[in-house]
Parts: structure tokens; C-alpha cells; sequence
């Protein structure tokens, strides 16, 4: 809603002050200033300090990063495949046929993700596809959590695309499969890159279900941030969080730029 009044303006942006900074800027701010902290004083942090981000950023946490990191792409890039061809397809189906799929890939994220892990656990620790205690399972679970949002984005933008293109296209004797890679991708490519960065940044922040399925040698970040608060080393989960929130950032920001120009193309 455009809104012209400078007092109104005023007031939209107070609103919106008044609910972001405490609900949403906050409790990231009170992270950041813990992650400098040997101690909490009353309202504030006390004894700053960089120490924290030594041990955030070195052994058993960088190696959960890179962890996170690998499992978050890998879940991503299965995610998008998965959720772009079912959307592609769901889309010349009947109604009947688009709302089953619709409701196929939404139940995960219809149940707690914890539920999502168990069922993973069960369904995977008898031969012959035995992954417990493998990082497969993991990435697995990552994949099931994330391949929805992939689906809903894609399907969204694929009832949106023009329908002229694809017919002009076919009126020129392009092959159905020339269609869908010259044409019909290209033109949801935007849609494909916010939908692989929404898919990375859920992965990278899952828990529940995660708890459920990591081996010891494949812990990732979220986990350890756990591990690290359960133990009463709060300050060093806080700079393991905000490394945490720092990667994920620098990525959305790297496909954001890739979305940016993919949009001008």
C-alpha cells in the first residue's frame, strides 16, 4: 500500500521500529554482544573479549562449519532439483493431480521436523539402505525438511510464466525438451535462486532432527552451538552462533547477487 502522507510515513516507520528492534533485532544484538563477553552484569556483557571467536573459528567448530556447509549444498542443490521437477511437472497436471503433490511435498513440513528425523531413522537403518551413522542420513533429512519450500517457490513462479513463450516456441518446431532448458528454466532462474538460498539457510540452522541422525564425525554448527550452551559455555555458543549466522549471510548475500542478474538477463 503506497502511502504519501509524510506523517503517515513517520508513523509506518515507528510502527515498524517499534515491533523489528525488539522482537527480531535484539536478541540478535544481545548474541553479538555475548560473543565478546566473559561475563554478564546485570543488563550488560562485561570483560570483552575476543578469545571466544579462536576457539569458534578453530578445531572442533571449524570443522562443524565445514559440516554444515557441505551438508546445507548438498541438501540445497538435492532440494532444488527434486522440488523444480516435480513443480515443471506438476504443472501440466489436472487439479486433482497438482493439489496430491502439493499435499506429498508440504507434509514434512507438516509434522514437527523432529518426526521427520525419526521416520528418516527408521526408514534407513535396515538393510538394503542402511545410512544411520553415515553423513548420508543427515543430508537425507536436510533434504526431506527443505525440498518443499524448493517446490512451493518453483510452482509459484511457474503458474506465473507466460504461457506465449512456450507456445511460440513449439509453433516454431523446438522440441518439448528444448523448450524446458532453453526456455522454460532460463525464465525461472530467479525463482531457482531464491529457492536454493531459502533451501541453504534452513539448512544450515536445523536441529531437531538433526540430534537425531548425526555420527560423531559429522556433527554440524547447530549442533555444536547446542553442545556448547548444554555444558553452561554460553559466550562460546554465542560466537559460535554468530560465525554461524555469518556464513549463512555471505552465501544469501552471494545468491542474491546471482538472482540480481539472473532478473536483469
Amino acid at each position: 500500500m503506497l502511502v504519501h502522507s509524510r506523517a503517515a510515513k513517520w508513523a509506518i516507520w515507528a510502527l515498524f521500529l517499534l515491533f523489528f528492534v525488539p522482537l527480531f533485532a535484539v536478541p540478535l544484538l544481545v548474541i553479538v554482544a555475548a560473543s565478546f563477553a566473559t561475563n554478564w552484569s546485570d543488563a550488560f556483557p562485561s570483560g570483552p573479549t575476543a578469545e571466544h571467536y579462536a576457539a569458534a573459528t578453530s578445531g572442533d567448530s571449524l570443522q562443524a562449519l565445514t559440516t554444515s556447509l557441505i551438508t546445507a549444498v548438498s541438501a540445497s542443490l538435492l532440494a532444488l532439483t527434486v522440488g523444480s521437477w516435480a513443480a515443471v511437472a506438476a504443472a501440466s497436471l489436472r487439479k486433482g493431480g497438482k493439489r496430491f503433490l502439493d499435499a506429498l511435498f508440504m507434509l514434512p513440513v507438516a509434522v514437527p521436523s523432529v518426526v521427520v528425523g525419526l521416520a528418516v531413522l527408521v526408514a534407513f537403518s535396515e538393510p538394503p539402505m542402511l545410512l544411520n551413522g553415515t553423513r548420508w542420513i543427515v543430508i537425507l533429512a536436510h533434504t526431506v525438511l527443505v525440498t518443499a519450500f524448493a517446490y512451493q517457490s518453483v510452482s509459484a513462479a511457474t503458474v506465473r510464466l507466460d504461457p506465449m513463450y512456450e507456445q511460440a516456441a513449439a509453433s516454431l518446431g523446438a522440441r518439448p525438451s528444448y523448450v524446458l532448458w532453453r526456455i522454460k528454466l532460463p525464465l525461472l532462474l530467479p525463482s531457482l535462486t531464491a529457492a536454493a538460498g531459502l533451501c541453504f539457510a534452513l539448512s544450515m540452522g536445523e536441529l531437531s532432527a538433526t540430534m537425531m541422525l548425526y555420527p560423531p564425525d559429522w556433527t554440524p554448527l547447530p549442533v555444536q552451538i547446542f553442545a556448547a550452551t548444554d555444558r553452561g559455555s554460553l559466550f562460546t555458543g554465542a560466537a559460535v552462533a554468530v560465525v554461524l549466522m555469518g556464513a549463512t549471510l555471505l552465501v544469501l548475500l552471494g545468491v542474491s547477487r546471482i538472482r540480481t542478474r539472473a532478473s536483469y538477463r
